[in-house]
């Protein structure tokens, strides 16, 4: 069983919580606490986010963004509004992409250090759903569980659309982030997985960790429970946008479109272009 929530127990420094608050239909609103304060990841609606925060204490102290769609940034103003009385709080987001509100602009290498929650973030360039995706990576929390916040590049089971990007350019992006520790906790920001199963079962129907897994996403929707965060070692046993280079999934495009499969970057536009149209 895939853990639904990380939380640091009975080790030093202050536990942290990582909590997919939903919103909208499928979307993921992350917040990371240390019981007191909190920070937000890509919160495209405020209301959920206030309520969380109330039912729960908390203090919002950051706001970080992935990208510029409006489903990850459209509630920052009015947090911010609500928030105006006590002098605000910073936001932070990528520098190549068209955002309002940014008070640190952000390219990969950059450090992200915040106080309160004790937090650092490491920010990956992850160009190819929007130009300018940035994702951010905690090395570790209190026991050593990194974590990644991927906005929607990597997704549990799939990967985002091309919007902006080139096949090039996303798949570079994938291969960054499944060179991350394969303990990592990957926190995406959509319940997209039952249809990701679905599209990756067609594509390596003999998957058997993958058959396993469309069981464990099924019970665990069922019982009303996100199925994220997965984990980077979990993605490569099942994500087919994380196997391009895999015989039995490049023989299935191959059958698929009539044609040879040239190398990971030709399997991966053809899988890219087939999912979005895949029914």
């Amino acid at each position: 069983m895939i853990a639904m929530d990380s939380l640091a127990e009975d080790s030093p420094g202050p536990a942290l919580e990582y909590v997919p608050v939903p919103a909208f239909e499928d979307n993921y609103i992350w917040l990371v606490s240390d019981s007191r304060d909190a920070v937000v990841i890509d919160p495209g609606d405020a209301a959920p986010v206030e309520a969380y925060l109330a039912r729960r204490g908390w203090r919002l102290t950051a706001i970080l963004l992935t990208h510029h769609h409006r489903d990850h940034v459209g509630g920052v103003k009015a947090l911010l509004d609500s928030r105006s009385a006590e002098g605000g709080v910073p936001v932070y987001g990528p520098a190549g992409e068209p955002i309002e509100h940014l008070t640190q602009r952000l390219k990969g290498g950059d450090a992200v250090r915040i106080a309160h929650p004790a937090l650092e973030f490491t920010v990956i360039d992850v160009p190819g759903h929007t130009a300018g995706h940035i994702a951010y990576f905690q090395a570790g929390d209190a026991r050593g569980t990194p974590h990644l916040f991927c906005g929607d590049t990597l997704f549990a089971s799939g990967c985002g659309r091309l919007f902006e990007g080139t096949p090039q350019q996303m798949l570079a992006s994938l291969d960054a982030l499944a060179a991350l520790p394969d303990t990592t906790d990957v926190h995406c920001a959509h319940e997209y997985t039952l249809s990701n199963i679905r599209f990756a079962r067609a594509c390596e129907p003999d998957n058997a960790a993958l058959v396993r897994w469309d069981d464990e996403a099924h019970a665990l929707r069922a019982a009303g429970k996100p199925t994220v965060p997965t984990t980077i070692r979990h993605e490569k046993a099942v994500n087919p946008f994380l196997r391009v280079e895999r015989p039995a999934i490049q023989a299935t495009l191959s059958s698929q479109f009539g044609e040879p499969v040239k190398g990971r970057l030709d399997a991966f536009r053809l899988m890219r272009g087939w999912k979005d149209t895949f029914r």
